[in-house]
């Protein structure tokens, strides 16, 4: 019983069932998929997956009875927003929140701040703020939210949660219609699960009588149960669906400079490109459309006859196609090897990306998926400044990439990648390694030599990104110990970086 008496029963999320638990229009028969779906039907970007869906629960009730690791408050910049989410938030969770919220001295709006639950059966809150909305501000309204959702789940991540209670955050104090602000809420979560499914085994969406409908109706779209659902569900998809993360795809950041601003284009070449880009959030069926004589092109190329915006157009449709190809296909097998994630932030406040060389087994796998994974993991980090950490640790013969794969990567990323990629620390290099790379680097691509920096140890890595912003491999740290000693928090500045 809570202080005035009214039952507060908390509920267990390992009890409700799951999306996928409840869904009853289940294909029975296996004919009938294969008339349903074909080999070459069209595929939406957001592909049946049996495995995310287990970990998707739509529940109606309140949030703050869930027992799960943390829960969402919604709440202004202040953190004092009288909402029935964080009312019943902080009614059962008791006094200490209070005094623990003052501690955090607000939160910005898309932000989300880490508090207990005190009396809760949750053992977490995870403080958001969402937008205010007005339609002539749509644009940051909904980067906003976006961020909102990201954040929380990044938390969740960076916190080893297990499960996560989402409050609809977009409250109607704050005027975020509902179906827009759904579909962001969905393909985020979607997406994230895509990439770090393997760090968060359950995610509740808590709602109420109003809102149960509108997520019941969208959930098929960037959740659908089966393939005849995801192809039934494909016409529905909104125009925008978002980038490899789901955050909005804004236009305006989308400025194409022309090579000699207000002379004439090739109206042909405009309308080829303007399709491309609208089709590519759909699937890989937007390619069925016409090309130029690509042989022709190739030809041009190889005669140096091409200008340089002829040749950076092509290669943007090129990439565009493999962008398209990773959003469509299902590529948990190279996710589960969890040798690409994101970590935390370099001295410098650039992303860290980290890639773990003993968790590739090139014999082993599809490396042209391989390929997709690295682009549908980049694609939204490329877009800002971030380095690389490579772990060569312990890595074998069957571990290494040859060089024609590197080239082949190399050549497909779209420009941004090369652009905004500032360092690439190899940790505990050998000295083969370090003779491939430099022949690498010095005849086979240009730009990226000055890059590279050979880390022999731990120690040195630390001088440019604090050892809290990496997530180790734990057989790194136990080499590096054994082969360096054990590092400490405190330590001088490497000359070598």
């Amino acid at each position: 019983m809570d202080p005035l008496g009214a039952p507060s029963q908390f509920v267990d999320v390992d009890t409700l069932l799951s999306w996928d638990d409840s869904y009853e229009d289940e294909l029975n028969s296996s004919d009938i998929t294969a008339e349903t779906f074909q080999e070459d039907s069209i595929r939406s970007p957001f592909l049946y997956n049996k495995n995310i869906n287990g970990k998707v629960i739509l529940w109606k009730g309140d949030v703050a009875l869930l027992n799960c690791t943390a829960i969402v408050n919604t709440s202004n910049e202040s953190l004092t927003d009288k909402n029935p989410v964080s009312e019943s938030i902080f009614m059962l969770a008791g006094p200490d929140l209070k005094e623990d919220l003052q501690k955090l001295k607000g939160c910005r709006t898309g932000e989300a701040k880490l508090t207990k639950g005190f009396n809760l059966a949750a053992r977490f809150i995870i403080h958001t703020v969402g937008p205010k909305y007005k339609s002539r501000y749509r644009t940051a309204a909904e980067s906003s939210l976006y961020s909102c959702y990201r954040n929380v789940l990044q938390l969740a991540k960076e916190q080893s949660m297990s499960s996560v209670g989402f409050c609809v955050i977009n409250s109607a104090k704050r005027g975020y219609p509902l179906e827009d602000a759904t579909h962001i809420a969905l393909r985020t979560v979607r997406r994230f699960l895509e990439i770090h499914g393997e760090t968060i085994e359950k995610v509740v969406f808590a709602v109420s009588e109003l809102e149960e409908a509108t997520y019941q109706k969208l959930l098929p779209l960037y959740f659908p149960r089966s393939l005849k659902e995801e192809s039934r569900s494909l016409p529905y998809l909104p125009a925008d669906i978002g980038n490899a993360e789901g955050e909005p795809v804004v236009p305006e950041r989308q400025i194409r400079i022309s090579e000699k601003p207000g002379a004439p284009e090739d109206n042909q070449e405009e309308e080829d490109e303007g399709l491309g880009v609208d089709l590519s959030f759909i699937g890989s069926h937007a390619f069925a459309r016409m090309e130029g004589d690509i042989d022709k092109q190739r030809k041009l190329i190889l005669q140096g006859q091409l200008s340089e915006a002829a040749l950076q157009k092509q290669h943007q449709r090129n990439y565009n196609r493999w962008l398209c190809q990773a959003r469509s296909e299902d590529l948990s097998d190279i996710a589960s090897l969890k040798a690409l994630y994101q970590t935390g932030v370099d001295n410098c406040g650039r992303t860290v990306m980290v890639v773990v060389g003993r968790n590739i087994p090139v014999t082993l796998i599809d490396m042209d998926k391989a390929l997709l994974y690295f682009i549908h993991v980049m694609d939204h980090i490329a877009v800002k400044e971030y380095v690389l950490v490579y772990f060569h640790t312990l890595t074998s013969e069957y571990n290494h990439l040859d060089s024609d794969f590197l080239k082949k990567l190399y050549d497909v990323v779209d420009v941004k990648y090369k652009r905004n990629l500032k360092a690439v620390y190899f940790v505990h290099p050998t000295f083969r390694s370090k003779v491939s790379t430099w022949f690498f680097t010095t005849f086979s691509v240009s730009g990226l030599k000055d890059k590279i920096h050979h880390v022999d140890s731990l120690h040195q890595l630390f001088s440019a990104i604090s050892p809290e912003q990496i997530d180790f491999p734990p057989f790194v740290l136990e080499y590096d110990a054994r082969e360096n000693g054990p590092y400490y928090t405190s330590y001088p500045p490497s000359p070598d970086l």
